[in-house]
């Protein structure tokens, strides 16, 4: 007897499901264990306070006696984590059941509580991998944010408590792709770019960031004759409106600018519909010169965007210095 394929589908799901389900289950188990072992571990320490060794000689002892029995998950480094991990997170019932034990060893590293609580709200609400919470940290997202947007608003948003509505709240400048694989001394085409992010679609939609879906590369439209052609459109649902990118590998200019908000008038006029919010337009350019985009543009702009590329991973040092750049020119525009 042959069984329907879409039968057999659903079996297959409901299977991978119960043991990705069960995986989960088991991991959050462990990390709950570790965090008792953690608080095992500092309750100990503390009878020992007048020993300023004590912790060191205590965790090197339960190594010695738990590492011959249960491995390598408890050798000293490992149970000095457990340690801290209990220092980080005091109450138990905070740890979150979509965060694996990996994920909490990366969010360790991090000291500023604002920034580990901002990167726990976007793992739990997108459902990042380690992969890619590792790769939102060492690209310093949180500090990229910070760049356009108060410290405040940036939780809110992670927390979903407040729902965006400024194209700068979402759009990151600087944005980082060093996973496109270009190398920033080469020279390349604006179309092996543009392929490049298609390629690495689902990496460009997780820089991206929240709410954000594709919907197509190279759009033509006509206009009285003529052929116009838009780099890629993606769809962002909580900014409720389309998003066009223009890529450019050199300098901004303004006639670029102008070029995109020909496109975004378009969109205004012609694809959006009545419920949808005005058309952003976002320049992805190699460089460029703030002043040019800001007399390039009105006074009360708020849909054409320019955002510089960036194919490394940036420094901290080199986000700190934008960041004061940042703060000097909001303090002189305070004047």
């Amino acid at each position: 007897m042959n069984l329907s394929q879409n039968l057999i589908h659903e079996i297959k799901s409901l299977i991978a499901k119960a043991k990705e389900g069960a995986i989960r289950s088991v991991d959050h188990h462990r990390t709950v264990m570790y965090w008792h072992i953690g608080e095992r571990i500092f309750n100990e320490e503390q009878q020992g306070k007048n020993r300023a060794d004590y912790g060191n000689y205590l965790i090197k002892y339960l190594s010695e006696q738990l590492q011959p029995e249960y491995g390598s998950a408890f050798s000293y480094r490992q149970l000095e984590l457990m340690r801290q991990f209990y220092r980080t997170f005091p109450i138990a019932n905070s740890l979150r059941s979509q965060l694996s034990w990996t994920h909490y060893r990366l969010l360790l590293r991090i000291d500023n509580e604002d920034k580990r609580e901002y990167y726990i709200a976007e793992t739990v609400k997108n459902n990042w991998s380690v992969r890619q919470m590792e790769r939102q940290i060492n690209s310093q997202l949180f500090e990229r944010l910070l760049l356009s947007n108060d410290k405040e608003s940036i939780l809110a948003v992670a927390r979903n408590e407040v729902i965006p509505t400024n194209p700068n709240e979402i759009i990151k400048d600087p944005l980082v792709l060093e996973f496109l694989g270009l190398k920033r001394e080469s020279a390349y085409y604006e179309k092996d770019f543009e392929q490049a992010i298609i390629t690495n679609l689902q990496d460009f939609l997780l820089e991206l960031g929240n709410g954000f879906s594709f919907v197509a590369r190279q759009k033509r439209i006509h206009l009285d004759g003529d052929e116009f052609f838009i780099d890629l459109i993606f769809y962002n649902r909580l900014l409720q409106c389309f998003v066009l990118f223009e890529i450019k590998t050199h300098k901004l200019t303004h006639e670029d600018l102008g070029q995109l908000q020909m496109y975004v008038n378009y969109y205004d006029r012609v694809e959006k519909v009545a419920h949808e919010k005005p058309t952003i337009g976002v320049l992805l350019c190699a460089d460029k010169n703030d002043a040019v985009v800001k007399y390039s543009l009105p006074e009360n702009n708020n849909s054409i965007l320019a955002s510089q590329y960036q194919l490394y991973l940036p420094t901290e040092e080199q986000l700190l210095k934008e960041i004061r750049r940042e703060i000097e020119i909001l303090n002189k525009n305070d004047e």
